[in-house]
This record gives structure tokens, C-alpha cells and sequence, in this order.
């Protein structure tokens, strides 16, 4: 029988027998040509034909190519990182890019600060805010409720990865703390204050130790904080910061101090810096899923101008990923509507992320 023969015998044993699949082995070359996908297409002639075909290529012919696939992308959409070597580590990516363990990629959404929701916020309220500003002073009392209920948003993202050879990564923060007047239905339950701080910092990796801890990042960073509203309600101002964080074991301590930039326009609380402080200092401890955090604030000033705050923060664990949350606060700014009113704030909630 000669080859041409051959060749019309398999076309018509692949065009009459209902049993002969494109997609089978052994099927006719005539049956391959119905198959639209090249690779599956070119696939059924080899195996027309008695070509074997390596491993890959064979699951490549059974599916669609696949635009996901880490062959395609690499590691550029990778958002999880491999196990942190410290707690700084796990929130600011400090550790070097290397090949068994790459950076995750820029713009995942990060935590930042705290995630949480307190229904049961108590406080000594501040009925009528004042400023040095004749502008920004209130006359008639606000019917503010002692009870509120606070809540925290705050997310971050990387911009860039190692702007400066292996080190300094760019990053981006959002933090929002409302506090909603929800058990005064006498004024319609308002929002009674609301402050946004975009800023964004700049993070470098060290390796250094100072009295027993390591020094484990370096941060310089530009923030801008406000409440959105106007006179005579209205409160913002904008900072240069810097920080270092510090680590032993299960402790982490964070050292900022912070400079205050010039105002564009009318200045709404020119005397922030002694209420609000020009620095402060975060210790965390974190013990199983619980977690312990103490924040100093300080205008480091004496006399008249000596005012600061403190704040102590509890997270227990209820039930994974939720946790309760208990927060104290002592002192002048609380909020940016009371950077000038001193104050004893306890709430209660539940939170969803936590510093580590």
C-alpha cells in the first residue's frame, strides 16, 4: 500500500468513525484541523503522526494558555511574603530582596495602624472648642453625649521597592478616626469629629544596636492631618517626621519625632505643637495573640507649654481574626477638635488588625 494510500485511509477513517475524538490519541490529522487553539491543535498532529511530546507540552495542549499563569507574570502581582525574620520585619518588608525570597510586589494593600470599632466610648466632652484663632472659637455649647461610638481605619501601600540600590522603600499611609455622636438622637446622631492623615514615608533597613535592642528601620516622612471642616470647627496641620524603629524578642519601640511645616493660608491652631506634641513614643508587647501597646506624646517644652498624653491599648483575642479591644487616653488631642483639651477617654470594641 503506498503512503498516498495510507494517507486517504486515515482521512476517512477520521471523518466516518464517531468514536475518533480531535482531542484523543490516535486521531486523524483531518480531525485536528477542527481544533480552533494552536498549541492543542499542533499538539493532535504530533500525536496524529506518533510524535511524543514532552511533559509540558502536553498540559499546555490541554488547556487554554493561561495569562495568569506564574510563567506569564512571574512575581509581579506576588503580595504575600515568606516568613518575617522579626514583628518589623512583618510590617515594613524590611528583610533583603533576594531570589528564594523576594520582596512582595509594590501596591499591595497593607495594614498600617489598628482596625477596629468601639461602640462604648466614653468621654469628658468638649462642648465649646477653642483656638487662638478668634475664627476658630465656638460661643454656644455643641449638645455633645458623653457616649460615642470610635472607629480606625488604616490601610498603607508600597510604591517602590529599593529606590536606593538595595535599600529604602517608598510607602504610603492612610489612617481615618471618626467619632459618631450614635447614641444622641437628639441631634440627629452626628459625626462630631473625623480626621484623615494621608502621609508617606520613606523606609530604610538597619541592622545596629542601641542599649540591648536592635535597630531595625530608619523612616523619614512627610503627614498631613485634618478634619475637613470649616470655621469655626476647622483643625489641621502638616508634619516632617522621622522614626526609629527599635526591637528585643517581642517587644518593638518606635521613636518620632516630628517637625511642623509651614501653614498655607490662615493658620486654624497655631499653638498644636504644645498641645499635640513634637514627638512621641510607641512600645508594643506582643504576648501569643494578645498584644499590649503604650503611646508617650510629649511637646517637649516645660513650663506653660509642658502638656502631653498618654494612651494604652489591649487587644485580647475572642475569635480569630476578631479580637476584643480596650483603649485609655489621658491628655491634651485626643482628636484634632481637642489638640487643646485635656481629657480622660476608656472604650471598648472589637478590632480586626492589630499592629503584628
Amino acid at each position: 500500500m503506498t503512503r498516498t494510500l495510507q494517507s486517504v485511509l486515515l482521512v476517512l477513517l477520521a471523518g466516518a468513525s464517531p468514536l475518533i475524538h480531535a482531542d484523543e490519541p490516535g486521531a486523524g490529522p483531518s480531525a485536528c484541523a477542527r481544533i480552533d487553539e494552536a498549541a492543542a491543535r499542533l499538539a493532535c498532529y504530533d500525536r496524529a503522526v506518533g510524535r511524543e511530546m514532552p511533559a509540558e507540552r502536553t498540559l499546555a495542549a490541554t488547556r487554554p494558555a493561561d495569562v495568569f499563569s506564574n510563567e506569564t507574570l512571574g512575581d509581579v502581582n506576588r503580595c504575600d511574603k515568606g516568613a518575617p525574620s522579626s514583628l518589623l520585619d512583618a510590617r515594613w518588608e524590611l528583610d533583603a530582596d533576594t531570589a528564594e525570597d523576594p520582596k512582595p510586589a509594590t501596591f499591595c494593600i497593607r495594614p498600617f495602624r489598628p482596625i477596629y470599632l468601639m461602640p462604648f466610648y466614653t468621654s469628658r466632652t468638649n462642648q465649646t472648642p477653642s483656638s487662638p484663632t478668634p475664627e476658630n472659637n465656638v460661643s454656644s455649647p455643641q449638645g455633645i453625649n458623653r457616649g460615642e461610638l470610635k472607629y480606625q481605619i488604616s490601610l498603607k501601600t508600597k510604591l517602590a521597592n529599593d529606590l536606593f540600590g538595595d535599600n529604602g522603600d517608598l510607602w504610603m499611609g492612610y489612617t481615618q478616626v471618626s467619632h459618631w455622636q450614635i447614641f444622641n438622637g437628639d441631634r440627629s446622631r452626628p459625626f462630631r469629629e473625623t480626621n484623615y492623615e494621608p502621609e508617606a514615608q520613606l523606609v530604610f533597613r538597619t541592622d545596629f544596636d542601641v542599649l540591648g535592642w536592635k535597630a531595625r528601620m530608619l523612616g523619614f516622612g512627610l503627614v498631613h492631618q485634618s478634619n475637613g471642616r470649616s470655621d469655626p470647627l476647622s483643625r489641621s496641620w502638616n508634619r516632617a517626621t522621622a522614626a526609629l524603629g527599635l526591637e528585643r524578642e517581642n517587644w518593638t519601640l518606635l521613636l518620632r519625632p516630628w517637625w511642623r511645616m509651614f501653614e498655607i493660608g490662615e493658620d486654624d491652631n497655631p499653638d498644636i505643637s504644645d498641645y499635640m506634641g513634637r514627638g512621641d513614643m510607641q512600645i508594643i508587647k506582643v504576648a501569643g495573640d494578645s498584644q499590649y501597646a503604650l503611646m508617650l506624646r510629649h511637646s517637649l517644652r516645660g513650663g506653660a507649654r509642658s502638656h502631653g498624653a498618654v494612651q494604652f491599648d489591649w487587644a485580647f483575642p475572642i475569635a480569630p481574626p476578631l479580637r476584643g479591644h480596650v483603649q485609655i487616653f489621658n491628655g491634651y488631642g485626643e482628636s484634632l477638635i481637642d489638640y487643646n483639651h485635656r481629657a480622660w477617654y476608656a472604650g471598648i470594641g472589637l478590632s480586626l488588625i492589630e499592629w503584628y
